[in-house]
């Protein structure tokens, strides 16, 4: 059963739903567990959820996320 958690860019942690609402720019939202499948990583722009590339998330390392879908 795959459930929805928060996730700071900053530091990787997870953060509360409540966290999450109060910094929206620096958060993302995932779903995990089973149904969920994580072949290879991407990554997404904290701020507007996007993919980026490599090169961006190198750059940007605070306001990007990296993730196994």
């Amino acid at each position: 059963m795959a459930r929805s958690v928060s996730r700071s860019a900053r530091t990787g942690r997870f953060v509360t739903k409540a966290a999450a609402a109060r910094s929206p720019r620096t958060t993302t939202s995932e779903r995990v567990g089973a149904g969920t499948g994580n072949g290879r990583s991407v990554n997404r722009s904290a701020a507007t959820g996007r993919f980026v590339t490599d090169s961006t998330a190198r750059r940007n390392p605070s306001g990007t996320i990296t993730q196994r879908v």
